[in-house]
């Protein structure tokens, strides 16, 4: 059974796999997150970690021994421990076993709290070490948006609102991270959505460029604003030829080059976390008019 958060604006569900969102609904219940239809992308908002985005042929070396691991990890798929939870509130908790041992060989501590207070979710993730040495990992967020959220609206009815009029955006090949970069022009900060514009995958974003980002429909008022400061990394996605979903994805990490040569200690993105210490991030959404 998913975990209920409940405010006067909101109605929030959360799923115990993957401690991922499974709704999102409005106070007149209008379902604002991806509905994960199994036919076009079959998840609402995974959790990433240990990784973020794709290994080169899926596999790193650690210490002179080869691992292997799916794109975005393991997280999005395991069963979290409920900590704690009461009506705006919730806590979930994910360790090491035998299984993430194998693919993964630290021991951690991974929190993931989500606040709702009023019309705002905030998602909070802590990462604690308590092994012996050093820890090696990356950590993401992967929420997907329903967009459009009515019948008399349409995809292209949509649009991102950014905070700057120029970006840098990081190419991708076959999911890993090219070479080349280009610009995103946005004279009025303004991109809209079309079934072209993830035609060559994500737009990814380095350098601390996106710190808040909103997803606006031009039809009404409704609005998604996401506050991300200091994530290094951002993506924005949605299925090829798709026209009923986006994602907002801030992102302590990245996929590999197609040069990475698979040393994890070497991967671009990745964070190394002192024994005793704990990492902490948060994102927040806050849904206007819907």
């Amino acid at each position: 059974m998913d975990t209920v958060l409940r405010s006067d604006e909101l109605l929030v569900s959360v799923n115990k796999k993957g401690a991922e969102l499974s709704s999102i609904k409005s106070a007149s219940g209008t379902e604002l997150l991806w509905t994960a239809e199994t036919d076009i992308w079959p998840r609402h908002a995974p959790v990433l970690f240990p990784i973020v985005g794709k290994l080169k042929d899926n596999q790193y070396e650690l210490n002179g021994k080869y691992y292997t691991l799916p794109q975005h990890g393991f997280a999005r798929d395991a069963d979290f421990e409920l900590v704690k939870t009461s009506t705006g509130y919730a806590h979930f908790r994910l360790t090491q076993n035998e299984n993430s041992k194998n693919v993964y060989p630290f021991d951690f501590e991974l929190n993931i709290i989500y606040t709702l207070e009023g019309n705002t979710l905030d998602t909070s993730y802590s990462i604690h070490n308590p092994s012996a040495g050093n820890i090696l990992f990356s950590i993401g967020a992967h929420p997907g948006f329903m967009c459009p959220i009515r019948s008399d609206e349409t995809f292209e009815d949509y649009y991102l609102e950014f905070e700057h009029n120029a970006y840098t955006i990081r190419l991708l090949e076959n999911g890993l991270r090219a070479e080349q970069t280009t610009s995103l022009i946005v004279p009025d900060r303004k991109l809209r959505l079309s079934t072209t514009l993830f035609s060559n995958d994500a737009l990814v974003f380095e350098n601390s460029q996106v710190g808040e980002i909103a997803l606006r429909s031009s039809k009404s008022k409704y609005a998604v604003v996401m506050k991300c400061r200091n994530w290094p990394y951002f993506g924005i996605w949605s299925k090829k030829n798709c026209r009923e979903f986006v994602c907002l994805e801030p992102w302590h990490g990245i996929a590999d080059s197609g040069s990475h040569g698979g040393d994890f200690e070497k991967k671009e993105g990745v964070i190394e976390l002192k024994k005793g210490d704990t990492f902490n991030c948060h994102f927040s959404l806050c849904f206007q008019g819907p």
